[in-house]
């Protein structure tokens, strides 16, 4: 009557719902984090299990390497006892993976309670992904190391030396040759191992800077 148009309100029925296919797209995005969280949970479990297992079956074989036995030299029967403890190449792996199995341990255990009891992430904070992930390092050259020096010692066993008259010991000395092997396989399976959770950490790390930056 006035002339005046009364203008009807702006709907609001397009932004709501663009607000709840928002809200579906972040349910959606956040079930999927969860699950690849869980995943890489698991798999930082399952590493940490594997490196602790391999350092102690390494430790393991190597401490109880030795044996008595006699051996023939110019006609004449030597008697020889061979011991790990008598290399300090096999002393360095006993250190090592022992080493390597406390911090696998004390990793595993701390990875168990936050994921079991506190219902925290397994590593909350990026100054302690880089610790682990410098103790994975740490330990990775450790292994290859120790598993080096100390295969340089079998072999020299198992061959003797050329141009002397120095024996195959091996031949003798077959359950403690065989002893020390096995450890020194496993030594550089623990490098792999160990190098892998380090990866690990760096893709842990990569995640965290991008979360971070968003």
């Amino acid at each position: 009557m006035s002339g005046h148009k009364t203008l009807p309100p702006p709907p609001s029925t397009p932004r709501q719902c663009g607000r709840q296919g928002e809200s579906r797209e972040e349910l959606g995005l956040g079930s999927k984090t969860v699950g690849a969280g869980t995943l890489t949970n698991v798999v930082v479990l399952i590493l940490r299990l594997l490196c602790m297992a391999t350092s102690v079956t390494a430790m393991s074989f190597m401490v109880t390497a030795r044996q008595v036995s006699v051996v023939s030299f110019y006609g004449f029967q030597l008697q020889l006892h061979s011991e790990w403890s008598f290399s300090y190449s096999f002393e360095y792996v006993v250190g090592v993976t022992t080493t390597a199995t406390a911090y696998s341990l004390l990793q595993l255990l701390i990875a168990t309670s936050r994921l079991l009891v506190k219902k925290s992430p397994l590593i909350p904070s990026r100054n302690q992904a880089w610790l682990v992930f410098a103790g994975d390092q740490i330990l990775a050259y450790a292994m290859i190391s120790a598993g080096s020096a100390a295969s340089g010692v079998t072999n020299l066993n198992r061959t003797g030396i050329r141009h002397t008259v120095l024996p195959n010991f091996c031949k003798s000395l077959d359950s403690f040759c065989d002893h020390v092997t096995v450890s020194i396989a496993f030594t550089f399976f623990g490098c792999v191992l160990y190098a892998a959770a380090a990866v690990q950490d760096v893709m842990w790390l990569a995640t965290i800077e991008t979360t971070s930056s968003s």
